[in-house]
């Protein structure tokens, strides 16, 4: 074959595949803008999809035991709040005997602190300390409006939140009660074939989601027993309490860790002392670093197939795009990205004979005839082939 044949077959080739990946690309980039736009509408959506799977294995059991779907779904619903509300009654009596104690140390603590800035080395004045405070209560007086403003953003913001746990709470009791009906009527619109598919991708996809959930709670009840632990060793009040807080903060990427180390800190710095709460602080550190480099990453990936590197990756360019809550649904998102593509990759395969159909492990049994499907598809391409 002639030498410039050769190369503008290559050229041919590579700017076809070019055009592809550009095309794909602004494509994903459209996908994103979209997903940005109506954030705010598919926010509720995404968070009772997470709530559905946690709560669906309790419903489904209920179901089993003759349930119907409505009530299965609120008795599971009603009975994941009377565990939180078990939890927050269970430590209410120890909050409330301690917390006159509590702010009887506070109080003491402030003038400790008053007591210790007038003396060496930094010698300031009962006078100086009195103006300081004056000089902030004017600067709050004078940001009056300001404050009023920000009050009002604040209620506007709490409407918002109040509007999504309703609208949260309702789309959750129809996944769970309607949830079974979705992949049939998903057949039934795409047809056959289609809906095979779809089906064993989306039961993979959902399988996915209900791991990641449960390595969440497994990293945040890790986080919360070692910092309990310490906050014991220590003597720090209200340690189990504290414990909770962590777990279900656990949940929260960024600002719940933030939250609940904070309060821990600030716990030991009233009750105990200033080395005390240094050392919670570095407890808290420890163990968020811990989590965040190693023990989550680590657990996600090998509960969802993805490399440690890929689970930080997706971390920060979720936070940074959508906040916390892009923070939050980025690792699944990601995982679930990638069982489509591992989906996609093991039809291929089936097609081009380099998987068997007995080394298919189908979640469904749609899934078994999707793949066998498949089989009969790339039998028929590769005799095609030789025809030609």
């Amino acid at each position: 074959m002639d030498r410039s044949k050769v190369i503008s077959h290559g050229l041919r080739w590579t700017a076809s595949w070019s055009l592809r990946t550009i095309v794909i690309l602004a494509a994903l980039w459209g996908v994103l803008q979209v997903l940005t736009f109506f954030w705010s509408a598919l926010l509720p959506v995404a968070l009772a999809l997470v709530v559905s799977t946690v709560l669906w294995p309790l419903a489904r059991w209920l179901r089993s035991k003759g349930f119907p779907p409505a009530l299965a779904a609120v008795a599971s619903m009603v009975g994941v709040f009377l565990v939180i509300g078990g939890l927050i009654a269970a430590i209410a009596p120890s909050v409330s005997s301690q917390w006159s104690n509590l702010t009887d140390k506070a109080i003491s603590g402030v003038d400790q602190v008053q007591t210790w800035l007038q003396g060496p080395p930094f010698h300031v004045s009962h006078h100086q300390i009195n103006s300081f405070g004056q000089t902030i209560t004017d600067k709050i007086q004078q940001s009056g409006n300001q404050i009023a403003s920000g009050v009002f953003s604040g209620v506007s913001v709490a409407g918002h939140v109040l509007i999504d746990l309703i609208v949260t709470l309702v789309l959750t009791f129809f996944f769970i009660k309607d949830g079974p009906r979705f992949l049939p009527w998903l057949r039934l619109i795409t047809g056959r074939h289609a809906g095979a598919h779809l089906t064993e991708a989306l039961s993979r996809a959902y399988a996915t989601l209900g791991g990641f959930i449960r390595t969440q709670a497994i990293v945040s009840a890790v986080d919360s027993t070692c910092i309990f632990i310490g906050l014991v060793v220590l003597g720090v009040p209200l340690a189990a309490p504290l414990a909770i807080i962590t777990f279900f903060g656990g949940f929260i990427p960024i600002v719940g860790a933030f939250v609940a180390g904070v309060l821990a800190v600030l716990v030991a710095l009233v009750t105990k002392s200033v080395t005390t709460a240094i050392i919670v602080l570095i407890i808290i550190v420890l163990v968020q670093q811990l989590e965040g480099h190693i023990l989550s990453p680590l657990l996600q990936s090998r509960s969802m197939s993805l490399h440690p590197a890929l689970v930080l990756l997706s971390i920060a360019l979720g936070g940074d795009e959508f906040g916390i809550m892009g923070a939050f649904f980025a690792v699944p998102v990601v995982a679930i990205v990638a069982v489509l593509l591992r989906y996609l990759g093991e039809q291929i395969d089936l097609r081009t004979g380099d998987l068997q159909l007995v080394e298919v492990e189908s979640m469904t049994p749609e899934g078994q005839y999707a793949a066998a499907s498949s089989v009969r598809r790339g039998l028929e391409m590769r005799a095609h082939d030789r025809s030609d």
